[in-house]
């Protein structure tokens, strides 16, 4: 049996399974985060390198005030409880999505699980909490259309979410409108053994859809693509994440890469 490389799991149900046993759902809340601990044991042995939980969504806020409130102290609890746990099993921790809407507790807690597992080699246990598609999508743009200081500060942070999405089981398909860029981009990642396919406005339409369909079949972490390289539809399903390096004059070309 192929074991896969990464693992992802949405802790879904389990108050709909509580209520049918005629328990209240904060009880299936805490059995399902229970349980957590016996599946990162699994996985560990099975030899699967990244495993992600998927927590609380942006959308889980819309629950009730009870229901959130409950989620947040169990939250509280599993943190402290995972710090004892990276350390006995020789796990790497780190959190996804966005934890600056949590209160300060909960993220000095994620912040200690972090940085205390950082130099774990075992399972890499990702733990996302109060994370959304689009909001990650969105996060990374601000970061890179941020005003850095400090000439190389941009390059420095797109870099830092390729890595850390190569290591979260992401793939990455970045756009400039600079070919100059790329070329930098593509330095560095060859300096950091990092794959990639590049397509510019020189690469024939012949070799960019075989770009294209080795993307999507591979484990190729990273797709450069220029803005001058249009005129192809372009149907990278293999991509989860998308960064435009630089923003675009018009907003509508921009999202129509996206989406492409």
């Amino acid at each position: 049996m192929e074991i896969p490389r990464h693992v992802a799991i949405i802790l879904d149900g389990n108050g709909r399974w509580a209520r049918s046993r005629g328990m209240p759902r904060n009880y299936g809340h805490v059995r399902g985060a229970a349980n957590v601990e016996n599946i990162c044991r699994a996985a560990d042995e099975l030899g699967i390198r990244y495993l992600t939980v998927y927590l609380f969504s942006t959308e889980n806020w819309k629950r009730s005030q009870d229901e959130v409130k409950a989620l947040m102290t169990l939250f509280h609890s599993y943190t402290r409880t995972a710090i004892r746990q990276a350390r006995e099993n020789n796990m790497r921790c780190r959190v996804l999505g966005d934890p600056s809407a949590l209160d300060a507790t909960l993220q000095k807690n994620l912040s200690e699980l972090v940085e205390s597992s950082k130099e774990n080699t075992g399972l890499n246990f990702q733990l996302a909490i109060n994370y959304g598609s689009r909001d990650e999508i969105v996060r990374a743009v601000r970061r890179l259309a941020e005003d850095y200081k400090g000439g190389s500060a941009k390059l420095d942070a797109c870099l830092e979410i390729i890595r850390q999405a190569q290591e979260g089981g992401h793939r990455v398909l970045l756009f400039s409108q600079f070919t100059s860029m790329l070329e930098l981009i593509e330095r560095e990642l060859n300096g950091q053994d990092i794959p990639y396919y590049k397509i510019t406005g020189e690469t024939p339409k012949k070799r960019r859809l075989e770009m294209v369909d080795s993307f999507n079949a591979d484990d190729t972490p990273v797709f450069l693509i220029s803005l001058k390289a249009g005129g192809t539809g372009l149907n990278l399903t293999g991509a989860d994440i998308v960064v435009h390096f630089d923003p675009w004059w018009n907003v509508a070309a921009q999202d129509q890469a996206t989406d492409r």
